[in-house]
């Protein structure tokens, strides 16, 4: 059996709450026991750094994708298993997504936001069938899915815009669900 890969789109940053960095090092600890592959950004800073750097430190396979433009702001962190330097933004999205089973979409900026609405614009024109998960640390993205839920009460969407989300609030309920899922 293949080895399970998941996406993981975070922040480049900490954020103000320390709860979302325990729980990037935690999810990133969790997918490597697992013996599935970390897919994210390539940074060495922020969640994205915290995700990597745990999932190194307990064995895990980790699989970085960032583009040229970002490699110093965002530290590319090169001693991954793989990494992937790409010219675009556009094309980093897409190596990521198709490199992986299932996305996770841990608490981020307008990168993460960006990368969250790609994916689930792809699922609703059926261009992939994976699983997309929102890791809610602490309530992080509860306006977000009022948003998603308003779009779809005016009826921007339809209802199974929903049914492609699964929210969950820790990185243990989110490898309950990877488990089921993919």
């Amino acid at each position: 059996m293949p080895q399970k890969s998941v996406c993981v789109y975070c922040g480049s940053r900490n954020g103000a709450n320390p709860a979302y960095a325990r729980a990037a090092s935690q999810f990133g600890t969790l997918l490597a026991e697992a013996d599935w592959r970390l897919v994210y950004g390539a940074g060495d800073v922020g969640l994205m750094g915290e995700v990597a750097r745990a999932a190194q430190a307990a064995g895990g396979d980790t699989f970085g994708v960032i583009p040229v433009h970002l490699l110093q702001r965002e530290v590319g962190k090169t001693d991954l298993s793989r990494f992937i330097v790409t010219e675009t933004m556009h094309e980093r999205k897409k190596v990521m997504i198709m490199n992986a089973d299932a996305v996770v979409v841990m608490p981020g900026g307008p990168g993460s936001l960006d990368e969250l609405f790609e994916a689930l614009t792809w699922r609703q024109l059926g261009l992939h069938d994976k699983p997309i998960l929102v890791m809610n640390i602490d309530g992080y993205w509860d306006s977000l899915h009022t948003l998603l839920e308003r779009v779809i009460g005016q009826g921007f969407a339809d209802t199974s815009l929903s049914d492609f989300i699964t929210w969950v609030a820790s990185p243990s309920e989110a490898m309950t669900c990877l488990r089921r899922l993919i």
